[in-house]
């Protein structure tokens, strides 16, 4: 499973949901994926007013704001499929 973090640099809330993602990961393994939308103006155009925007393998989960348990919901959700 791979998680895809879009952020950009001092972004407060990016660095909250960050550290939801770290410890989720510290109890089960999954691949992190960091975007940072300034290095890509696609993604700049898509999220500038979104970050942080969360993907869990492709589909967007959460937005603004992801708790440790709403991660581990969806990874469960996820393998479940």
């Amino acid at each position: 499973m791979r998680v895809t973090l879009y952020t950009k640099p001092e972004c407060g809330l990016c660095d909250e949901v960050k550290d939801a993602i770290d410890a989720v990961r510290r109890k089960r393994p999954f691949e992190l994926e960091l975007r940072n939308i300034l290095e890509n103006l696609d993604d700049y155009e898509k999220y500038k007013h979104d970050i942080p925007v969360i993907l869990l393998d492709g589909v967007e989960i959460a937005r603004h704001r992801m708790t440790e348990e709403q991660l581990e919901f969806a990874l469960q959700s996820r393998r479940i499929q």
